[in-house]
């Protein structure tokens, strides 16, 4: 049965969210959270990019030849990540200068590369909107809470604005590289707590997501088509 539109939104925000199910685009997310209006600024710039690459690939996708679908979907990214570089490069400098190199490395977040693969390339041009629209809202959420998190512990401020006053005592590792693993885990395992709540509320059976498995990633399904193809 073919999902409804709300249901292929909804899915990127919690069901499939892009950083806590599906543990995708973990570069970005655990380089550039260390305060909200940097992941914000990052999934703002994912989500456009995501959105407008869903849209090329589900027009073009009878037009691509299969054995050259995956770099003709990294130049359609690639495009539209120079388009968001310049931009925020003219218009918001600052925040370009904090992100610094992960602006262009959006170019192979496999967030982005594989809703391309899995899902643009094989449905119409108006669930592949709905289907990046979701993702992206998804994928901002969940840097704006692991960079809150990050900058509230670390740094006793929220968007820049100090919550607990100077004497609050800071947890600096939290704004440096561990902190970031740190906080991810425990968000993980929050979230998981929580659906299992729900299952068992629901008389479900719960399991966490396939995706936690490694080998069960939808770059590893492509990169197994990718080898299918060059033999």
């Amino acid at each position: 049965m073919a999902a409804s539109t709300s249901q292929i939104f909804t899915r990127g925000i919690w069901k499939e969210n892009p950083i806590f199910r599906l543990l995708l685009g973990l570069c970005p997310t655990l380089a550039v959270t260390t305060s909200v209006e940097n992941g914000i600024g990052m999934g703002l710039a994912s989500t456009f990019v995501l959105l407008c690459s869903n849209i090329l690939v589900s027009l073009l996708r009878n037009f691509i030849p299969k054995k050259v679908r995956i770099p003709a979907y990294i130049v359609i990214i690639a495009s539209f990540v120079t388009i968001v570089d310049l931009v925020m490069h003219g218009f918001f400098f600052e925040l370009h200068k904090s992100l610094g190199l992960f602006i262009p490395l959006i170019v192979v977040n496999c967030v982005i590369l594989g809703r391309a693969e899995a899902f643009a390339s094989r449905n119409n041009v108006w669930h592949s909107f709905v289907d990046g629209l979701g993702m992206g809202i998804g994928f901002t959420l969940g840097l704006a809470v692991l960079g809150a998190v990050r900058e509230v512990l670390g740094n006793g401020s929220l968007l820049g604005i100090s919550l607990f006053g100077a004497d609050f005592p800071a947890v600096l590792v939290m704004i440096l590289p561990p902190g970031a693993f740190l906080s991810l885990g425990l968000l993980l395992a929050g979230m998981n707590k929580l659906e299992e709540r729900r299952a068992i509320r629901a008389g479900e059976k719960y399991e966490p997501p396939k995706e936690m498995d490694c080998g069960s990633c939808v770059l590893c399904d492509i990169n197994q088509r990718l080898n299918e193809d060059i033999k």
